[in-house]
């Protein structure tokens, strides 16, 4: 019988899984601080391997640093002792529903997760600060206990983790801001699928810096383009007037795209205007009836079989950098030349053709791999306060309808996870709301995740007047109210919308220290520590940890029975049965044995007696010897 780990996923021991595959002369067997044997890499065995493109000493490469990079790395192999307590009380449906919403510090989140959705996630879209100087910035080096960080003054999350304002003045602004972010994206590659794709929304003053290191996560032949979002900000536009460039208008947010692998395909919804889709699956306007095999190229990770393109590659490509343009109220489009009439704006952002003069090649309309976007309105035209949730006060939301093009783009399938690890005022979970009504007749069923740190809302703001305590519980509202009003919309077309979510909070083990370290008990603390687990905490609390650690969708199905008066947890149709009672017996034992789950949990201190003990390993060896049993 194993007993449990109750810590986050080692990274290193799979980076070192992964070299073994390789180089399986270049592993050795070491013994860890508690005696136990692990794995590590012989780099002089490695050296050897790599000997005709190893780069040693001061050589010169290129590469991006800065101070602070490899403790960013570290971090986010090192693995945690935290776990996702569940909150009945605060969730939707929680029983039936498959969405999840999580508080905490997303990095110790991120590292929870890898277990159960490692390579399973198909489109994460996340909106970090833009580190404008007044955003709130993690630093994960300041972590200490929950005791000492609320008898000190300053910004906190409920971890313990220090937030700052990443202010110019502080001689590390840009520093900061990338040691924030690189952990949480190193991390966020190792949970997208293979056919996975992330957008990510930024500002001006981080874009470049953004994508040197997405470049490097994801890798730059996985970069598919920076989407263009129009956006009017008054303070940027007030420090070009202060320095005399009043003309200047930098009214734009970027979203970058990555897919895990460079082969991705994604769906191609671009559009003419006043046409209709054709029965090939491709809209008329860039789609030909002839058959010309020299005009069948891929484009938008689309190859044609058969028929051809409308245009020669060349013009294509042009075409694809051109943009599309959205009303105010983002109902309708409109071509250039409206928006021109209509704005007066220049025509700085067109990319003219050289046969033609500013024409856009008849491609009016795209969301596309390869396109580029511009929009009239801002960001923030569609406020929630202005469409599905009134009364919810949020700075900048993001808009739901921008997320759900992005939805559409990524291809998303049946089972598909759409992750937001910054969700803010979860936007992009009303969008998976709206994605799915827009595809009920198909099989398409996807499902979110949002994480969100429970980010005080400010004294005196309308969210803090409305009586919202943190950015947590508008999120939360936003989603019961969205999803209401989607559900009622559309209860008869509908019926089995799944519009509710699991709210599960950041803390820390539910085990008490000697289960990490029992070398470290002392005589005197034999008889106060019977039980290792923490006294505040409660089956379903540990379930949920044991989850974690076993690789099991956090939104599986749970059903309890009860056998001699002892709670079972079934999860996910049998395949882990857990009892955390105290007092099991051999009847007990017996039931689950009989089940054959292929994970079976019991507490450490849970049998009745030394018989219940001795008996457990024979109960198991005659009714389900394949059970893979462990204990806490």
């Amino acid at each position: 019988m194993e007993h449990c780990r109750m810590t986050s996923r080692d990274l290193i021991q799979d980076h070192i899984a992964d070299i073994e595959k390789l180089f399986p002369n270049c592993i050795r067997e070491v013994r860890d601080p508690r005696g136990g044997v692990r794995y590590a890499v012989d780099f002089e065995a490695l050296k050897q391997e790599l000997s005709d493109t190893l780069i040693e000493g001061r050589q010169e490469r290129y590469e991006f640093n800065w101070p602070g990079k490899r403790a960013a790395a570290l971090l986010a192999n090192t693995p945690i002792q935290a776990t996702l307590r569940p909150c009945r009380e605060e969730s939707v449906n929680f029983d039936t529903t498959e969405n999840l919403y999580i508080e905490g510090d997303n990095l110790d989140v991120l590292k929870l997760l890898c277990d159960n959705y490692r390579g399973k996630v198909k489109m994460i879209y996340i909106d970090p600060p833009y580190n404008t100087g007044n955003d709130f910035i993690y630093e994960d080096d300041f972590a200490q206990s929950g005791e000492k960080f609320r008898a000190i003054s300053g910004d906190y999350d409920d971890q313990g983790n220090r937030l700052t304002r990443n202010t110019t003045a502080s001689g590390r602004f840009h520093t900061d801001w990338l040691n924030m972010m690189y952990p949480r994206l190193k991390i966020a590659q190792k949970l997208l699928s293979d056919d996975g794709v992330i957008f990510i929304s930024i500002g001006e003053e981080e874009i470049h810096n953004l994508k040197t290191i997405c470049n490097e996560i994801f890798g730059t032949q996985n970069f598919r383009n920076t989407i263009f979002t129009r956006r009017y900000d008054k303070n940027l536009n007030r420090q070009f007037m202060n320095q005399g460039l009043s003309s200047m208008n930098t009214g734009l947010e970027y979203i970058l795209m990555y897919s895990k692998k460079n082969e991705t395909k994604f769906n191609p919804v671009f559009r003419e205007a006043s046409e209709e889709r054709s029965e090939e699956g491709y809209w008329k306007g860039f789609w030909n009836d002839a058959d010309r095999p020299t005009m069948r190229y891929e484009i938008f990770g689309v190859k044609p079989e058969t028929g051809q393109w409308k245009w020669q590659e060349s013009i294509a490509k042009e075409a694809m950098n051109n943009y599309f343009i959205f009303k105010r109220d983002f109902s309708t489009k409109m071509t250039l030349e409206e928006y021109w009439i209509i704005t007066g704006k220049s025509k700085r952002f067109l990319r003219h053709n050289p046969n033609g003069k500013g024409k856009n090649l008849g491609v009016e309309h795209w969301v596309a791999p390869s396109s580029t976007i511009l929009r009239t309105s801002n960001w923030s035209d569609m406020l929630a306060s202005k469409s599905t949730i009134p009364n919810i006060p949020f700075d900048s939301p993001k808009n739901p309808e921008v997320i759900l093009e992005l939805c559409n783009l990524a291809n998303l399938n049946e089972g598909g996870i759409v992750l937001d690890f910054f969700s803010g005022s979860s936007s992009s979970a009303e969008a998976v709301f709206n994605f799915n009504i827009n595809h009920y007749s198909s099989p398409h069923k996807v499902n979110f995740i949002m994480v969100q740190l429970p980010e005080a809302c400010e004294e005196g703001s309308e969210a803090a007047k409305a009586g919202f305590r943190n950015i947590c519980e508008i999120g939360k509202e936003r989603i019961r109210r969205a999803g209401a009003k989607i559900a009622a919309e559309n209860a008869t077309s509908a019926p089995n919308l799944d519009i509710g979510f699991r709210v599960l909070k950041l803390d820390s083990s539910n085990m008490t220290d000697v289960y990490y370290t029992p070398e470290d008990l002392k005589q005197d603390d034999l008889f106060a520590q019977v039980d290792n687990v923490k006294p505040d905490r409660t089956a379903e609390d540990l379930l949920f940890q044991v989850m974690l650690e076993k690789d099991i969708p956090l939104s599986s199905k749970i059903e309890t029975s009860t056998v001699a008066d002892k709670t079972i947890f079934n999860v996910a149709d049998g395949y882990l049965l857990a009892c955390f009672d105290t007092g099991v017996t051999d009847e007990v034992v017996t039931a689950i044995a009989k089940m054959q789950p292929v994970h079976a949990v019991f507490r450490d201190a849970g049998m009745a007696s030394d018989s219940t003990a001795i008996n457990f390993e024979q109960i198991f060896a005659s009714y389900s010897p394949d059970t893979r049993r462990a204990i806490l």
